[in-house]
């Protein structure tokens, strides 16, 4: 591997996230050589690449022929697990176990016939059943099935059931229906409307809506109690115990979507990224994130189906007979002779989210790429970003933020964070305690913080920021804007206000809020700056009630001053610490007679 690939890799497996999913090891050829899933991919990866004698022979071979590596992100283990099988079997890396037999994941299906049964199956049919699944676990699959049969009377017998064939008495009667498990459907005992019932509460389970299974049951329990059949009635109740446990099927996998391209677009400001998965059997088999330059054509619908195009004409050559979007793309070659969905809702929607997520990750992944190879570049991207979106003359390098805190009024105190190129500077971080302001008045209290802050820095001829941000709405930065105007640099200091509740943006004199984009790194920084402030400021504030009342605490105690208070403080650090201290601590701390007398005031109390 030589230094050129090694560094690749190294910056590629320091951008992975800790999160679960599946990764792809590819050779200079381009071919997929190993598929395997992790519960935290940064670790899991990583550990490929880390000298070691517990290697084996043939994993030394396979990674010094890794040029590139792929990742998926996924929500759980159990979906990586899900999307590793059905990886494998479609690409057949050489140095997986291949995965060649027909062999699947188990799925539940309700039969579709005459009074249906619940069973288990790793046969997916499109015989007009209905399946719930598949699940990662065979153990969790029979978990399911068990309590559904425990709790719901249901068939599970083979006989092929039919109205004339009940009415005319050709079935009789298993152990199940003498045992209690079944209600005797065979021999005209339940109807179909009743075991239909029954049905509904099965799908219920299965789809995640407990509700109506544990109205069911809660039902029954007080029907059984009512009835003194307490045995039966804490069989009930035990089975609402256990409902919670019903684990959801995987959004990797789903028995109601066949074969078909999903494709979502990320817009940034001169690069678009197109994710792509392609769905086979139900299944995820392909997933993969191209990035685009953007020309003068910007037009979202524009751009996506020139992604498309371009994805079938480089990547998969032939498209499915149905893509899903989020929007529709306009007119384009391949498109003639394919269905176009736009999903609002179920599972074609869940696939949608799932791919926009994944273009989402993967623009991060290139981006803190970017950071680790080439900081300036990146820092220069990030500050021109936030000048275009935030509408200033020259970049934001020096931004510095203020936050007010009280607690009803009390211990009123404010915060000023700084930040340099897009990075806090904690240096240069400064606390105000607020002097003129009596009682909880934001504004007033900002007006002081900002007048203290510039007429210092202008009278000591210091730098000025590029920007100013006020945690707050438009009546904290009208005062601050004020301030500024009062000291003659409105106009060389720009200053925003930033809403608490949904991030948006004020600027001084407009009245309509401004709002970043949701996905884009402009609104990270601004986010990260307002809430540094407000962490910065939290803390002082609480350490200075914290010492206010430890203060009031031991001000009512004869003979002990400033500097006693100050040595207990130092020591003890707390009131309740005092209070339990021992008189020989005390004495060490602030001498025998002061030490007898606070001992004395905390055993009067």
């Amino acid at each position: 591997m030589n230094s050129t690939i090694r560094e690749h890799i190294r910056a590629q497996v320091a951008s992975l996230p800790l999160s679960p999913g599946v990764y792809q090891f590819v050779d200079s050829s381009g071919t997929i050589i190993y598929v395997g899933k992790a519960k935290s991919l940064k670790r899991r990866v990583s550990s490929y690449f880390v000298e070691s004698r517990d290697h084996s022979a043939k994993l030394r071979v396979m990674v010094r022929q890794i040029v590139d590596i792929r990742h998926i992100v996924v929500d759980s283990e159990q979906d990586a697990l899900l999307l590793e099988n059905s990886l494998i079997k479609k690409l057949q890396p050489r140095y997986n176990i291949l995965l060649k037999d027909d062999k699947t994941y188990p799925w539940i299906v309700i039969r579709r016939e005459p009074f249906p049964r619940v069973e288990s199956t790793r046969e997916l049919k499109r015989d007009g059943s209905e399946y719930y699944g598949p699940y990662g676990s065979i153990s969790v699959q029979r978990s399911i099935l068990s309590f559904i049969r425990e709790v719901i009377p249901l068939r599970i017998c083979k006989l092929a059931l039919s109205t004339q064939g009940i009415a005319s008495g050709k079935y009789s009667t298993c152990l199940q229906y003498h045992i209690g498990n079944c209600k005797g459907a065979c021999i005209g005992q339940e109807s179909a409307e009743e075991y239909d019932k029954h049905i509904d509460l099965v799908r219920s389970i299965l789809k995640g809506d407990l509700r109506p299974v544990r109205q069911w049951l809660t039902t029954e329990m007080h029907r059984e109690a009512e009835e003194l059949r307490f045995e039966r009635a804490e069989k009930y109740k035990q089975c609402l115990a256990s409902l919670e446990k019903y684990q959801a099927k995987s959004v990797v996998v789903s028995s109601k979507i066949e074969n078909c391209d999903v494709f979502t677009l990320l817009l940034d400001d001169d690069i678009a990224y197109c994710n792509y998965l392609r769905i086979e059997n139900g299944s995820i088999t392909a997933v993969q994130t191209v990035r685009l330059s953007v020309g003068i054509d910007n037009e979202p619908e524009e751009l996506l189906s020139k992604a498309i195009q371009y994805i079938a004409d480089n990547i998969i050559g032939t498209l499915s007979r149905e893509i899903i979007v989020e929007y529709m793309p306009t007119a384009a070659p391949v498109l003639d002779r394919v269905t176009i969905t736009c999903p609002k809702r179920g599972d074609k929607l869940q696939l949608i989210e799932f791919s926009k997520r994944s273009a989402r990750l993967y623009r991060a992944e290139i981006i803190k790429n970017m950071e680790l190879k080439n900081p300036e570049r990146h820092t220069d991207r990030l500050m021109e970003s936030m000048r275009k979106e935030l509408h200033l003359e020259r970049q934001p390098r020096h931004i510095e933020c203020f936050d007010n805190s009280n607690l009803q009024g009390t211990n009123p105190v404010a915060a000023c964070v700084v930040f340099r190129n897009g990075k806090p500077a904690r240096s240069e971080y400064r606390h105000f305690n607020v002097k003129t302001v009596e009682g909880p008045d934001d504004f007033a209290s900002m007006r002081e913080i900002v007048y203290r802050r510039y007429s210092r820095i202008i009278a000591e001829g210091g730098e000025l920021p590029d920007l100013i941000i006020i945690d707050g709405g438009k009546g904290q930065l009208s005062s601050a804007y004020g301030v500024l105007k009062e000291l003659g640099i409105e106009k060389q200091v720009p200053i925003v206000g930033l809403a608490k509740r949904i991030e948006e943006i004020f600027f001084p004199g407009d009245p309509t809020p401004y709002n970043l984009s949701r996905t884009g790194e402009p609104l990270k920084v601004v986010c990260h700056i307002r809430d540094e402030a407000h962490r910065f400021g939290i803390t002082f504030h609480r350490q200075k009630r914290s010492n206010n009342f430890l203060i009031s605490e031991l001000d009512g105690i004869k003979g002990i001053g400033q500097k006693s208070r100050d040595e207990l403080i130092r020591k003890f650090k707390s009131v309740a610490n005092i209070r339990r201290a021992s008189l020989e601590e005390l004495c060490e701390c602030i001498g025998k007679s002061k030490a007898q007398a606070i001992y004395n005031h905390f055993k009067k109390e």
